[in-house]
């Protein structure tokens, strides 16, 4: 897993996973695998599933070639509301793409340790023997 800042300014965890490096084979499995990992922690609330790579399509966007499909799980880890500022970078959502040979998936740095530490773990136990 890689950290960088999209566009210079937002900073991301990025994993590239090979389908031959997990047992997870598609973007509905993986969504389902996040699902229970959020479920496992009462602290954390499962919100939703958008479907990107529908969207865009729907609206006529630019979408890369050999994309096969775009999701955001989307949750929130929410275990304080210190300020009313905190609510402009919640919920959470962590991507899933689906280019064809792999997956990319992606989500933004939390400003609490805790989220960024399960969401990192949550997405390095998908590599494995496959």
């Amino acid at each position: 897993m890689k950290q960088t800042l999209l566009n210079d300014k937002y900073p991301v965890f990025v994993a590239e996973i090979a389908k031959n490096e997990t047992t997870f084979q598609s973007v509905p499995a993986l969504v389902d695998y996040y699902k229970a990992k959020i479920a496992e922690n009462p602290k954390v609330q499962f919100i939703g599933i958008f479907d990107h790579l529908a969207h865009t399509s729907k609206i006529g966007g630019e979408i890369m070639s050999g994309l096969q499909a775009a999701v955001d799980v989307i949750f929130c880890f929410g275990f304080a509301l210190p300020n009313p500022q905190v609510l402009a970078v919640r919920p959470r959502s962590i991507g899933i793409a689906d280019l064809g040979d792999k997956f990319v998936i992606s989500f933004m740095e939390a400003p609490m340790a805790p989220a960024n530490q399960a969401m990192e773990a949550w997405t390095l136990a998908l590599r494995n023997a496959g």
